[in-house]
């Protein structure tokens, strides 16, 4: 699953870049520009959460530094335009989109990890009461 979590991030990143840096008329629109920004952004944490599982800070500073550069990179078109509210935006979701992925996988782990066993005596144990014991 992780390979394939780490795919997905990376699909997520290529397609996030083209939606965010190609001009306005090549970009896919599905809906309402905030809300495509937050589940993209929030799909990515998600991706990311489940891929590098051991790297929670790394991945938080990945998410923000992409919405923060990606956002900046769009001053250098001229039909498009850099705001801050739209990179705060992005970071959050995909902040949330981590932690949402850290939940889970917290979630995950204790359904899947067998119930703890009672603690076993250190005294010998009995015998079963058959002739050979």
């Amino acid at each position: 699953m992780t390979s394939i979590s780490r795919l997905a991030a990376l699909i997520l990143l290529a397609a996030i870049a083209f939606a965010t840096l190609s001009p306005i008329q090549m970009r896919p629109h599905l809906g309402d520009a905030d809300l495509e920004r937050a589940l993209a952004y929030a799909l990515f944490g998600l991706a990311l959460a489940f891929g590098f599982r051991a790297r929670l800070v790394q991945a938080m500073l990945f998410v923000c530094t992409v919405a923060g550069v990606l956002e900046l990179l769009q001053a250098i078109d001229p039909g498009r335009h850099a705001r801050l509210q739209d990179a705060l935006v992005k970071a959050a979701a995909g902040l949330m989109g981590i932690a949402v992925g850290r939940i889970v996988l917290a979630v995950a782990g204790r359904v899947l990890r067998p119930q703890s066993r009672q603690p076993r005596s250190s005294s010998k144990p009995k015998g079963l009461g058959l002739a050979s014991d």
